[in-house]
């Protein structure tokens, strides 16, 4: 990987990155090495990670990286750009959907995809239904069937995550209200991450009144976010998780560079200025709020 930013100063406590996508890269960039990740991350303190596919390649690599690597839990779903292209995609090769030798249209596809998202989140190590939800910078209001399928794919993802009792992960781009509605009419399971949080605060103190969590990602450390760090203000430590959404949204000073798990210190940091607390105290919270929603490793 190119121009790799210097390594932040440890953490003082054990911390979990709670959302990352190790296998991608960014334009002109290559995947980093997943050992060579998880040992550059360990080296400051960040010491386990949530690794997210959201397309089948990805989902089936995540599988196959959690049973790997013992400092790994996974995440597996179709993100919501994903079950737009699935249902309004003319045709989907079956190589990308399926082992069957036809390709596959429309919601046949986003069938036989959701399906084999289901059985692969059967495995013991992944502990997460995500990221799922709506992303309506993406899907515009005049693609009806896009937004359509992005809003059943939520529900099934969020109905996956209650029957197999794991950790529902969201992604809400410019879909705040819609994202709310279909919470409260499905129910939320009962451990849900807002994962790169990017509400107001108001939005917030309803998340929190339902209890579920927040997670911030290295875009709190914007100059233009103070929206965000309001929004966390408002949280406090006890109801939130930090990020990276590896290898996006690097934090400040690094912004528009490749992220990595390594750098999380950096968001922790800015993570204890605004919640006014300790930043030992605040590490061994996120490392215990982990460890609560997702179980030992």
């Amino acid at each position: 990987m190119t121009g790799r930013p210097p390594t932040p100063d440890p953490l003082p406590w054990p911390v979990v990155d709670n959302h990352a996508h190790l296998d991608h890269a960014r334009a002109g960039e290559q995947p980093w090495d997943v050992r060579e990740a998880l040992a550059a991350a360990a080296a400051v303190n960040v010491t386990r990670a949530i690794q997210i596919g959201c397309e089948l390649p990805s989902a089936r690599w995540t599988v196959q990286a959690v049973a790997a690597h013992p400092t790994l839990l996974g995440g597996v779903a179709l993100h919501p750009t994903e079950a737009s292209a699935l249902v309004t995609s003319s045709a989907v090769t079956s190589s990308a959907v399926t082992s069957a030798p036809d390709a596959v249209t429309g919601w046949k596809a986003f069938e036989a995809a959701f399906a084999e998202i289901e059985a692969l989140a059967g495995h013991p190590r992944v502990r997460v239904i995500g990221e799922t939800g709506l992303d309506h910078h993406w899907v515009p209001a005049e693609d009806v069937e896009g937004r359509a399928a992005q809003e059943e794919s939520f529900r099934r993802h969020i109905d996956l995550a209650k029957r197999l009792g794991k950790v529902l992960q969201i992604h809400d781009r410019d879909a705040h209200d819609d994202v709310l509605r279909i919470l409260d009419a499905e129910g939320a399971p009962e451990r849900t991450v807002l994962h790169c949080f990017s509400g107001d605060a108001a939005m917030a103190r309803r998340c929190l009144d339902n209890g579920w969590y927040l997670s911030f990602a290295g875009n709190l450390t914007f100059r233009n976010a103070s929206g965000l760090r309001e929004a966390l203000a408002v949280a406090g430590p006890g109801s939130v998780l930090v990020e990276t959404d590896a290898p996006y949204l690097a934090p400040m000073p690094h912004r528009g560079r490749p992220n990595a798990s390594y750098l999380v210190p950096l968001t922790v940091r800015c993570m204890a200025e605004v919640l006014g607390t300790e930043l030992e105290e605040l590490c061994r919270v996120l490392d215990a709020t982990s460890e609560r929603l997702y179980g030992p490793w």
